[in-house]
């Protein structure tokens, strides 16, 4: 494990005597906790954060692309579509079993608790599928826990990866259903949120967020937390993203995000799902210290670790250990 990267003790429960969580939470509710003032705002979301975890503690997960490009979606942050043919990806194979378990152990050994593989489909076709099983239960028995996204699922397909011991599976609803339809046209909100239902049904964890900086407005961004915190079950784990602006992509030339109005969508999504992982995802290479700080004060306690998330630049580990050391807080791992 690299250096400054301690693992974390075993997360303390939450008091039985804490308020039971909502999932009725409303658009305007949501917007009123973003319109706070910022020390307000970050007090209650530490209060909340602390009331359910260690508050020193982050989850480490890496993310591999197993099958990169080539994606018929139209997703306009995305340079895996091939629809943004000047977005420098090309189409690749999916990966084989072993090469993806090499990743996996490396991983492991570099202090990850969590070992996400993502694939550039709309939907798996069935012997991709039972390939991708075959990654999960070598996963598994790495000791790790496994996470897929592979695009939509059917319950059929859910119930076969959760058979294979899947414990999450990544599908994000990306940002509010008003604005949804200015990013993606060839999948609907309703396609997401019928993947979230069959991947529930069949016993595997949720990981669902969205992503910041995509032209949406306050009203939208409260929209996405509120969508999220307002599903019959609340993720398990919810990856907030700042958009990473790729060349050759409609969104190549969005406006960039205030590092303060990203910390407040972060502390609002710790307030509004307390129980769940709130994920610092894409985007921190362009953060600084200062700006990542904020956001674990803010209620985020969970990074994915590497230099590299699917196809776009993530910190160093040596820059996340040294933040992480800097900071006084440790990991966690999942023991085999």
């Amino acid at each position: 494990m690299p250096d400054g990267l301690m693992p974390a003790a075993s997360p303390a429960f939450a008091d039985p005597s804490l308020p039971p969580v909502r999932t009725d939470w409303t658009r305007d509710e949501i917007a009123a906790l973003i319109a706070l003032p910022f020390p307000e705002l970050l007090f209650r979301a530490q209060s909340v954060h602390r009331a359910r975890f260690d508050p020193t503690e982050v989850q480490i997960s890496t993310l591999l692309s197993i099958k990169t490009g080539g994606c018929p979606e139209d997703c306009a942050y995305c340079p895996q579509s091939a629809m943004h043919e000047d977005g420098g990806v090309k189409a690749s194979r999916l990966m084989a079993v072993e090469a993806v378990l090499k990743e996996a152990r490396a991983a492991r050994d570099a202090g990850a608790a969590r070992f996400c593989m993502g694939a550039a489909w709309r939907s798996p076709k069935d012997h991709d599928l039972e390939t991708v099983c075959a990654m999960v239960e070598g996963v598994k028995a790495l000791g790790l826990e496994s996470c897929v996204t592979l695009g939509m699922l059917d319950a059929r397909q859910a119930q076969r990866l959760r058979d294979a011991g899947l414990d999450y599976y990544n599908h994000n609803l990306d940002t509010s259903p008003e604005h949804y339809g200015n990013i993606i046209s060839t999948r609907t909100y309703q396609d997401r949120l019928d993947t979230l239902s069959n991947v529930r049904d069949a016993g595997i964890n949720v990981c669902c967020g969205g992503i910041v900086g995509m032209g949406e407005d306050e009203s939208d961004r409260a929209g996405l937390i509120a969508s999220l915190a307002s599903l019959p079950k609340h993720p398990e784990s919810v990856p907030i993203n700042l958009l990473v602006r790729v060349a050759g992509t409609p969104l190549a030339e969005a406006e960039a995000v205030d590092p303060i109005d990203f910390v407040r969508i972060i502390a609002a999504a710790r307030i509004a799902m307390p129980a769940s992982r709130v994920r610092l995802a894409a985007g921190r290479e362009d953060m600084t210290d200062e700006a990542q700080t904020l956001c674990f004060l803010a209620g985020a306690n969970s990074i994915f670790y590497g230099e590299k998330l699917l196809t776009t630049p993530n910190p160093e580990a040596s820059r996340d250990a040294r933040l992480l050391a800097r900071l006084g807080m440790h990991t966690s791992l999942v023991q085999a």
